[in-house]
């Protein structure tokens, strides 16, 4: 019972990661608790389906992973217990020749199948669309020279000094460092940002990209963050950290 133990040391949620029970007869549930360490998903691995349902009691996990064809308990019955009595949301993990049991579980309760060997590429945006209210704390912090975003604290820092954003800035921030160096497109901005938004409100597309442009100036001469691509769309340029503040701000 050592991994009971382990898991149910202190509060599971006192950093604020999503939980995630694993619940897999090998070494793969395992190897994807690794995996999504650097998407602020806390996950617990139980080879052992009757250790799961007590650590489901202790952890309350946002969701849960169970692989198909479980040798401890059928797969079927755990996500009716996970998903149907404790209301737990579950995913199960199929492999090729797993479609009728995909179906089976499905039918029993289950939120989706992923195909093993789960890959944390796959198994976050099912976690985001499970709790779509965390979906920033999954994504893991990036630094790029002189800048830094935290999506789960919101923060910025620009050399080493914090930077307020307006959420709606922050989020176009994040997206323009996950494709820095590469053209975007309106079409693609509004569809990040707000979810699509066309015709003549896009608008403020234009005015959130230049209030963004001026708090991330700390100079005049500063070479320019966020570059205009006519006829195309904006392309980041991450500043260099060599870059410091003028004195006098």
């Amino acid at each position: 019972m050592n991994n009971l133990v382990e898991a149910t040391k202190g509060d599971p949620r006192s950093d604020g990661r999503f939980v995630l029970l694993v619940v897999d007869d090998d070494s793969v549930g395992g190897e994807l608790v690794d995996q999504l360490v650097g998407h602020r998903v806390r996950g617990h691995h139980f080879p052992h389906a009757a250790e799961a349902l007590l650590g489901a009691g202790a952890l309350h996990p946002d969701a849960a992973l169970v692989a198909a064809g479980l040798a401890t308990m059928s797969s079927i019955e755990l996500v009716r217990l996970l998903a149907g009595r404790a209301g737990i949301p579950t995913v199960v993990g199929v492999g090729d020749d797993d479609g009728p049991l995909a179906a089976a579980v499905l039918k029993a309760g289950a939120t989706a199948c992923v195909r093993r060997p789960y890959r944390a590429e796959e198994i976050v945006p099912i976690l985001r669309a499970i709790r779509p209210e965390t979906a920033g704390t999954l994504d893991p912090p990036i630094e790029m020279g002189a800048l830094k975003v935290d999506p789960a604290t919101l923060e910025v820092y620009l050399h080493g000094r914090p930077v307020t954003l307006p959420m709606k800035e922050f989020r176009l921030l994040y997206f323009f460092m996950t494709h820095a160096e590469r053209t975007v497109t309106r079409e693609q901005l509004l569809s990040a940002v707000w979810q699509g938004l066309s015709g003549e409100n896009s608008n403020t597309l234009t005015v959130h990209i230049k209030r963004l442009r001026k708090r991330l100036t700390l100079r005049p001469d500063q070479p320019p963050i966020i570059v205009t691509v006519r006829g195309l769309g904006y392309r980041f340029v991450p500043p260099t950290a060599t870059v410091t503040a003028h004195p006098s701000m």
